[in-house]
């Protein structure tokens, strides 16, 4: 039986970022919470379109409603912990790994069973390794709960406007000299050689992690750990090279007040930039769903756009490192009044008809192995995404997250710092060391 469906869109995306980055209107507080029949989502993502298939999908197939609203990021973080603190918590919530799940674990209820009575006991191999790995992430000592399940996993890369790099005769760079002559070599024109969306913690936490784990593979998440310092030299280094993104005009003039969404990737989709830091989920520009005459030239079959790692770095290793791992994750509230059909829409999305939807649209990566979408628009497309899902994410090994919340503001502040020439790195390093030890 087709019932009835709520959709609420919270401010205007601009595009759907697992990633974290969109920006928009404020967003209503609904003090109601899911009952009977009716689960209550929110999150960030997928965008408000896509989700409206995965609950048409899902409700086609289940006796149920669910009660939805997608909002910007931003906003979603401010509504995620208004509902935290006044005990209205949505059923089904949308996550990252690390820092936000374990802000709100004590709100959340272990997923381990949902999943085996969905998926059976081996549950777990149906996910690529680094979402099962992420999804505990900060847990503490003993807890090997899970208090989310990934719905989208990805890598954090590099993009390339090829039409440009052909047009200035320009090769892809795969090391930092060549990063560096190739910005030189297309400077002056009326676009951006690498245009640095900077404003964005995030973002500049994940080009740091690109950064830090082509120096030292793994060493930023011993420091995290306690069982290295953030001062050692090659971290200090990892800074130092994030700094030389400014100070050797890599990065566009400005570069710290540039958002991502929806500054970077609309100059990014104009043209007017070579390269830019973001990720797998840049491939849903190219949705095979949308009417394809209203997406932009080089979006269409992805025709202008070609993914890339971050370059290796001088005395680092010897190939650039896989970072990444999950982009949006699911968990329940553990006030829910209907826990198994909040589990049954949490299943579906992440691996059901709403996932099939949801992968159609290629709002990025799945999160578990097989899904593939139905239709491709281009060839090229088609190879990017089998890339990224049969090459690249197998083998994602570093984390594109920091497990502490502190940590994580930490660093973004320090990298900050370093930006705007008001840290050295040896100083924004010695900051968030500060952080660390504070965190006992």
């Amino acid at each position: 039986m087709k019932l009835k469906r709520g959709l609420v869109l919270a401010g205007v995306t601009a595009t759907a970022l697992g990633m974290t980055a969109c920006a928009g209107g404020a967003a209503p507080v609904n003090t109601e919470s899911g009952g009977g029949d009716t689960v209550s989502f929110r999150s960030w993502s997928p965008i408000e379109q896509t989700t409206q298939q995965m609950i048409e999908a899902f409700e086609a197939n289940n006796e149920g409603t669910i009660d939805a609203t997608i909002f910007n990021y931003p906003e979603y973080i401010v509504d995620l912990q208004s509902r935290a603190s006044s005990n209205t918590m949505p059923d089904v919530v949308g996550l990252q790994p690390g820092a936000l799940t374990q802000q709100y674990r004590e709100h959340l209820m272990p997923l381990q069973e949902c999943a085996a009575e969905t998926w059976g006991d081996d549950w777990q191999d149906k996910f690529y390794p680094i979402g099962i790995e992420q999804a505990r992430m900060g847990n503490p000592d003993g807890d090997e709960n899970f208090y989310s399940l990934p719905l989208l996993t990805q890598t954090v890369n590099l993009w390339a406007n090829t039409e440009i790099f052909e047009e200035e005769g320009q090769s892809i760079p795969t090391t930092w000299d060549e990063l560096a002559s190739t910005a030189d070599a297309m400077g002056g024109g009326d676009f951006a050689p690498f245009l640095l969306p900077a404003k964005d913690a995030w973002l500049r936490n994940v080009v740091f992690l690109q950064i830090a784990n082509n120096i030292a593979p793994g060493k930023v998440y011993e420091a995290e750990a306690g069982d290295a310092k953030w001062t050692d030299p090659d971290i200090v280094k990892g800074f130092e090279y994030w700094g030389k993104l400014f100070t050797d005009g890599i990065a566009q003039d400005g570069a710290i007040g540039l958002d991502s969404y929806p500054g970077g990737a609309n100059q990014f989709e104009a043209g007017k930039a070579a390269m830019i830091p973001l990720g797998a989920w840049w491939i849903q520009q190219s949705d095979p769903t949308k009417d394809q005459s209203t997406i932009p030239a080089l979006s269409k079959g992805m025709s202008g756009f070609q993914p890339f790692l971050f370059p290796t770095i001088p005395g680092g290793a010897a190939e650039s490192q896989f970072v990444g791992g999950i982009d949006v994750a699911l968990g329940i509230s553990k006030d829910t009044k209907n826990p198994d059909l909040a589990c049954k829409v949490l299943t579906d999305f992440i691996a059901g008809a709403g996932a099939q939807k949801l992968v159609n649209t290629m709002n990025d990566v799945p999160a578990v192995a097989g899904l593939t979408p139905e239709t491709f628009t281009s060839d090229r497309q088609q190879e990017i995404w089998e890339m990224f899902v049969n090459d690249w994410l197998p083998q994602v090994k570093y984390s594109r997250y920091f497990e502490s919340p502190d940590i994580d503001q930490g660093v973004a502040d320090a990298l900050a710092a370093v930006a705007t020439g008001d840290m050295t790195p040896q100083e924004a390093a010695e900051s968030v060391q500060k952080v660390q030890d504070s965190n006992g």
